[in-house]
């Protein structure tokens, strides 16, 4: 028993310690002695002293000495450059003592060692950003910590803000933060010089700090702390800016779009008179020709000359452009861009990929032509990157026009940063494309190995045979059964695929256990849920100080802070409805325990927590989810925030992005712009959730897939089913073009470009390992492919790889039932999870009124992690319910439990004072009573 603890974990088995009991039984057995001979052994100490010294001799374990301390505490310093995780330090330490065989000591010597190790790291870390500042960096950085032109505020507070409208005024004075940051002019590269995440924590930890306690901090921790700040705030506030231009040109663009619609529908009743008018001449002209007669006199019968001379020259100016299109209209915004456009591009370093290497001479001939205050533009300026629609309003007959060269450049540009074509030095979501993929010989080094973290053979013949092998056996076989019309419920004819919808109805047997259910569950308040919750979980317990590591000492004003984002309340509101709670207190609490890791960490504690439950099995097992996304509106202070989409009207809001598991726990959710396509986040949720579910099947509807997103998922490991509208317009893609696949003609859209995907498969590779291992997030992928020219090698590789599991999906959709109603069912789910969750955002009418996106992020997490709670707390209680009714006599039928829903809010008080009484009167491990039957 000794020689198997000293192995794993490490260990001696203390004298009193009772061993683990499957070891003990394994050990016996092996032996042949009964268990209870563990109880006569070592009864003398000097026999397990001698034992152990001789395991150690034998076998090579050493006692833990002062020098393994020493080395201990060096090699967890090189980590704690990288993390000042606490359990992280100790895992690897404890790891590194048992491959070398040495006996690990107690927990406190394991906490001393990682605490001296962080203690050590952070003084070579802040060594690292300030050893090399100057005396004149120095003195600039702690001009940061004064006050603004005797204002109220100090330089850095000034520097952090987020800017309030996108309009040229704001964007002039964000552009002025970036100059100031700028002005700093620290060393180059000094933000390579430590980790990413240690210096993502230094920034956040001196975010939460006020002036005066950061100029308390010893000098070199107080410019480390001030360059870190730096370096993300000047990323901030470029990335800012550059979406600040990308929503002013967005609504240039809506407003020309809808003065185009406004002045056509406004002459509608001219035109229609001119319509009218010239038919009825166009007649008279006719019958003229037919008898012979004179035309002009035809006319005059209709109208005078002299009058139809003039409503010719109506005509035409009643009359659009010949494409209709409203572009001509950007140039009477024009004074709009060029408030703020010569700022904007002289502030900004851009570089550029060869396919865009146009654009950026055509920015550096306006930045010449602002600086030199020249009006006209030269006639050797570069014109290559003027598109079509462009092109009638930029070359003229008298030259360039100056203002569409400037606006269609400057439209261009946010074309190529969308793409990652051109980028912006000191950027952190316009970086080089190359930034975001694993080096090239990281790359090269795992595929050698085959060890790169994909579902698929990486070998481009081997893959490409297998699917396209699969994919013409399954044309061959769908258009076999379309053609002997057994397709099931689904039919293809000349005109197209039509499929019989599904019977979505529920039992009447099944309607009246869900009725029975509701009738008993227990009456409880939100704050009573919550409490009752974190005593079967601990999941208040993942809210750790940001700098200390230590838990909130208040449980019950840590939940008011939570339960304040979630139900879209406020800290301000919810102080006044919480008895003996400050807006201070909450504040403090919300700015030192709240974070998205923290909340990540307690979500995944509620999901894992329903995962294991036995009941939650009757609704799946947790190895399919689908996602959906909610919009919410934005008011107040968040509505120069959000973004305009037509699908949810012409309020600007903000859209949850939310992925649900077939057990109805949410288990991720991302706050998005709605006029992002949903598709973009699908992967996110998919990869980055901490929660123990192993997801295999995810679902989504239309706006959830693109070929691109079919692509990666089957990279990734993952099937994709979306529920697809009008999927007779959706095209398949076929192998050969020769091939003959009769009965599916009116859905074929084409032949495969496979030799696309052989061109480009080590960069397919490259950029999946790169997303899989975290470099990049799907999403950003995501964007900028779809955001690349059509031309693009790897957009166009990647979507033909899409295209034949695009194709194979919708030959398995034609063939099985059973996948329409998985998917629908999934989809039902994410969408009955909506309504909980409109339900509980209610205050502020449901709408979000924070600007800052963090805040905004803060109400989206709150949200999904209340919602969890509920669903957690359902689950445990209609398994309670359903146990009742066998109790009383009443046959229960399993098959139907999954008809019943954790996402019920009926029972729970959500509004009202938010007292936090203990439910200690409950009792560990016993329940709240259900409500009683009621007779039939």
């Amino acid at each position: 028993m000794q020689l198997c603890y000293l192995r794993f974990p490490g260990v001696i088995l203390g004298a009193d310690e009772p061993p683990f009991p499957p070891l003990l039984r394994l050990v016996a057995n092996q032996l042949k002695v009964g268990i209870e001979s563990w109880d006569e052994y070592g009864q003398r100490e000097q026999t397990r002293r001698e034992h152990l010294v001789e395991l150690q001799t034998v076998f090579g374990f050493q006692p833990f000495t002062i020098g393994h301390y020493r080395q201990a505490v060096q090699l967890l310093t090189e980590l704690a450059m990288q993390t000042d995780k606490g359990i992280v330090l100790a895992r690897a330490l404890i790891e590194h003592l048992r491959r070398q065989s040495v006996i690990v000591p107690a927990l406190n010597a394991v906490e001393r060692a990682s605490a001296e190790a962080i203690t050590r790291a952070n003084r070579r870390l802040y060594d690292a950003l300030a050893e090399p500042l100057t005396d004149v960096h120095r003195r600039r950085l702690d001009d940061l910590l004064k006050r603004r032109d005797n204002g109220k505020t100090t330089w850095l507070a000034w520097l952090r803000q987020s800017p309030v409208k996108p309009n040229s005024r704001h964007m002039l004075e964000h552009i002025e933060r970036l100059k100031a940051w700028q002005a700093l002019d620290l060393p180059s590269g000094i933000e390579r010089l430590v980790h990413q995440n240690r210096l993502l924590k230094i920034a956040r930890e001196g975010g939460q700090m006020t002036p005066a306690d950061l100029a308390k901090f010893e000098p070199q921790r107080r410019y480390a702390t001030l360059v870190a700040l730096a370096i993300e705030g000047m990323a901030t506030v470029t990335d800012e800016i550059i979406d600040l231009h990308d929503r002013i040109l967005g609504k240039l663009f809506n407003a020309a779009k809808n003065k185009h619609q406004q002045q056509f529908q406004a002459s509608g009743k001219a035109i229609n008179a001119k319509v009218r008018l010239f038919g009825r001449i166009g007649q008279a002209l006719i019958e003229a020709k037919q008898a012979g007669r004179d035309p002009f006199a035809a006319i005059e019968a209709v109208m005078s000359w002299d009058a139809f001379a003039e409503s010719v020259t109506e005509a035409q100016r009643l009359a659009q452009p010949e494409d209709f299109d409203f572009l001509h209209r950007i140039g009477e915004s024009y004074a709009t861009l060029r408030r703020y456009a010569p700022e904007f591009l002289d502030v900004l370093k851009l570089r550029a990929a060869p396919a865009a290497k146009d654009v950026l001479d055509a920015i550096e001939v306006l930045r010449s032509m602002n600086s030199d205050n020249a009006r006209k533009v030269p006639t050797d300026a570069p014109t290559e990157f003027i598109k079509p629609r462009w092109q009638k309003l930029v070359m003229t007959d008298t030259g360039i026009d100056r203002r569409y060269y400037e606006l269609c450049a400057l439209s261009e540009l946010k074309n190529a940063l969308r793409s990652g074509d051109i980028w912006v030095q000191g950027s952190r979501q316009f970086k080089d494309f190359e930034d975001y993929l694993v080096p090239p010989a990281k790359f090269a080094s795992l595929k050698q190995a085959s060890e790169l973290p994909l579902a698929v053979a990486t070998d481009c013949d081997q893959y490409l045979h297998d699917r396209l092998t699969l994919l013409e056996t399954q044309l061959a076989t769908v258009n076999r059964m379309a053609l002997a019309n057994e397709l099931p419920d689904a039919i293809i004819t000349e005109s197209g695929l039509k499929i019989t919808p599904l019977d979505a109805a529920v039992p009447d047997t099944a309607q009246a256990l869900i009725d029975q259910t509701a009738m008993i569950l227990p009456h409880v308040k939100i704050t009573e849920l919550l409490l009752e919750v974190d005593e079967w979980t601990g999941f208040t317990r993942h809210f750790a100080h940001l700098k200390s590591g230590d838990l909130a000492k208040d449980k019950n004003l840590l939940l008011t802070t939570i339960l304040a984002d979630a139900i879209n309340l406020g800290l301000t509101k919810m102080a006044e409805s919480c008895p003996g709670t400050t807006y201070a207190k909450l504040a403090w609490l919300q700015a030192w325990h709240i974070r998205d890791e923290t909340y990540g960490a307690a979500l995944a504690e509620l999901v894992n927590a329903q995962f294991r439950h036995p009941f939650a099995e009757h609704w799946g097992d947790g190895t399919t989810s689908s996602s959906d996304g909610q919009n919410f509106r934005t008011g107040s202070k968040a509505e120069s925030t959000g973004h305009i989409n037509p699908k949810y009207g012409s309020s600007p809001g903000r859209t949850f992005y939310t992925h649900i598991s077939d057990q109805y726990a949410p288990f991720h959710t991302k706050v998005v712009n709605v006029g992002v396509r949903d598709s973009t986040y699908v992967l996110d949720g998919l990869l980055y959730h901490e929660s123990d579910l192993r997801i295999e099947e995810h679902y989504t509807d239309t706006a959830g897939f693109t070929d691109h997103v079919f692509a990666l998922m089957h990279l990734l490991g993952f099937r994709f089913a979306p529920r697809i509208r009008d999927l007779g317009d959706t095209k398949l893609y076929i192998p050969k073009g020769d091939a003959t696949y009769e009965a599916l003609k009116p859905m074929i859209g084409g032949t495969l470009n496979i030799k696309h995907v052989r061109a480009h498969w080590d960069e397919i590779l490259r950029m999946a390992t790169s997303i899989k291992q975290g470099t990049a997030t799907a999403s950003l992928m995501l964007r900028k492919l779809g955001s690349y020219p059509r031309q693009n090698g790897l957009a166009v590789a990647l979507r033909e790889l899409g295209r034949i599991e695009r194709t194979l999906f919708i030959l398995d959709w034609l063939q099985s039932v059973e996948l329409r109603r998985r998917v629908h069912a999934g989809l039902n789910k994410g969408e009955a999870r909506n309504a909980l969750a409109r339900a509980v955002f209610f205050n502020r009418l449901g709408e979000i009124r924070d600007r800052s996106f963090e805040q905004q992020r803060y109400r989206a997490s709150g949200l999904n992690l209340v919602t969890a709670a509920i669903v957690l707390w359902n689950t445990v209680y209609l398994e309670r319910a359903a146990n009742a009714l066998r109790g009383h006599g009443q046959a229960v039928d399993d098959g139907l439990l999954q008809y019943l829903s954790p996402l019920g809010w009926e029972h729970i008080n959500l509004t009202g004072d938010y007292l936090w009484r203990s439910s200690a009167k409950i009792g560990a491990g016993k329940f709240r009573p259900l409500r009683p039957l009621q007779p039939a």
